[in-house]
């Protein structure tokens, strides 16, 4: 036990050698392309597709105005937080500055679990586009071998090697990921051009009735399920420490790339449902199916491959923001430091990348997507609303702090992102509710029986004392 304790515990003459920085490298287009990047990816070719035929029916593109609003009004306060603020924790640095350390503890272990299962999540969508990609071409993988043990398989390989192999990108560097990053978003967007071109020609307004099936509570439902689809520009404020700008690019990045994919969301969702009757779309490649049931062959072979390198940003986004907040709450002392040494040649934390893969391919690999996707729901909702009170109450105490972007009509817009964003965990399904609960308790065990005894800002407190 005491050489656990040795291996893990900070000691105070480590505090110097703690990673000093990453390189910054980043602009406002790199930044605006990894927030495309990071919210188009498994919300749309995947879970519009669950959402409308379970919760929405045609109205999902209404929970998709919904939750854009939701999300709209956080994104503007975490521009706030991000030009003012910093760093590469998210929201877990801000609540660090804004409120202190247990609170943010809280919120960076949500975080934790918020990106990594997304990162699955997409992981496991990736898997089954891939394997439609692979059957057009006369190749089929056995069942056994896309399927988690919960469904009757033994793993579902592909998404776990899918994350293995991001790694090694990630891996390279942040410059040289975000331009594979890039060339992956231009791709993604040229097949969703595609789709939508083609949907205007097969558009049946008699497969939009009823046009609200479910009633209303169906396309709140709808908007806390798709929810996920959206938290991506999350991941862009954990570029902080390497974008170049931070000040200006931040705010320009989280807003724009919100804004992008809204349009895009409700453009693909609303022709998906009128290819297609919304109870057919309940299949993890949803795009697919309805171009295939149009009879465009071709292109949903296309749309099949372009989902492929799309649902791979997503991933990518996904794990390097995981990795950059665990590296914020590690060098804070909450998290042990053995994995998160940036190698001064890539400028990347590769061992956290690796360990951290480690975790992900696993849930990739073995878990049901239907059993985790809410999971990141809530966990970013919880953020969301975190955020957005961290504005008001930076606002209060610190009201001199400089704002180099602040958000606009406050306090009400920061009011209403609360209210909205609370509004959608409460729609949210009980076992979910248990699951954050269990993954909250455990979050405060490993704080107080590690964070709290290793923190860098209880033993400061402590020198000042005794000083």
């Amino acid at each position: 036990m005491s050489f656990f304790k040795s291996l893990f515990r900070i000691k105070p003459a480590d505090f110097e050698s703690l990673p000093s920085g990453l390189r910054r490298c980043l602009n406002a287009f790199d930044l605006t392309l990894l927030g495309i990047g990071a919210i188009i990816g498994a919300g749309i070719f995947v879970l519009t597709g669950i959402a409308a035929a379970t919760q929405a029916g045609p109205s999902i593109i209404v929970s998709y105005i919904l939750a854009s609003i939701a999300c709209g009004f956080c994104a503007l306060a975490y521009a706030e937080l991000a030009a003012s603020i910093g760093g590469s924790g998210s929201a877990y640095g801000y609540l660090f500055a804004g409120v202190g350390e247990f609170i943010a503890w809280i919120i960076g272990w949500d975080l934790l679990l918020a990106y990594s299962v997304n990162a699955a999540t997409i992981s496991v969508g990736w898997s089954a586009y891939a394997n439609s990609a692979l059957v057009a071409m006369g190749i089929h993988i056995p069942q056994s071998l896309l399927t988690d043990p919960f469904n009757g398989g033994i793993v579902n390989l592909p998404a776990l090697l899918v994350v293995f192999a991001l790694a090694s990108i990630l891996s390279i560097g942040p410059k040289q990921s975000s331009r594979f990053n890039n060339i992956i978003v231009f791709i993604k967007l040229a097949v969703i051009a595609l789709f939508i071109g083609i949907g205007f020609f097969y558009f049946d307004a008699e497969k939009w009735k009823p046009f609200v099936p479910f009633g209303l509570q169906g396309i709140v439902n709808g908007a806390g399920l798709i929810f996920f689809a959206y938290i991506g520009f999350d991941a862009v404020s954990t570029a902080a420490e390497e974008t170049i700008r931070p000040q200006r690019d931040l705010p320009i990045g989280i807003i724009a790339s919100l804004a992008i994919c809204t349009i895009i969301y409700v453009l693909f969702a609303g022709l998906l449902t009128g290819m297609m009757y919304y109870p057919d779309l309940n299949v993890s490649s949803p795009a697919t199916s309805a171009l295939l049931h149009v009879g465009h062959h071709f292109a949903a072979g296309v749309v099949a491959i372009g989902a492929v390198a799309g649902l791979t940003t997503g991933i990518l986004a996904m794990y390097y923001g995981f990795t950059r907040v665990y590296l914020a709450m590690a060098r804070d002392g909450l998290l042990p430091q053995i994995f998160v040494k940036v190698c001064p040649k890539s400028g990347s934390p590769k061992q956290l990348i690796w360990s951290g893969g480690v975790i992900i391919a696993l849930v990739a690999g073995f878990f049901p997507i239907a059993q985790i996707a809410n999971l990141v729901n809530i966990g970013a909702l919880a953020a969301f609303v975190a955020v957005c009170a961290c504005v008001l109450v930076l606002r209060k105490t610190k009201p001199d702090m400089p704002r180099p972007f602040k958000t606009p009509f406050s306090p009400v817009v920061p009011i209403l992102g609360i209210v909205m964003c609370g509004y959608l965990m409460l729609s949210l399904p009980a076992i979910t509710w248990i699951s954050f609960a269990i993954w909250t308790v455990l979050g405060l065990f490993v704080y107080f029986i590690y964070g709290r005894f290793n923190s860098v800002v209880r033993y400061l407190d402590l020198a000042v004392a005794k000083a």
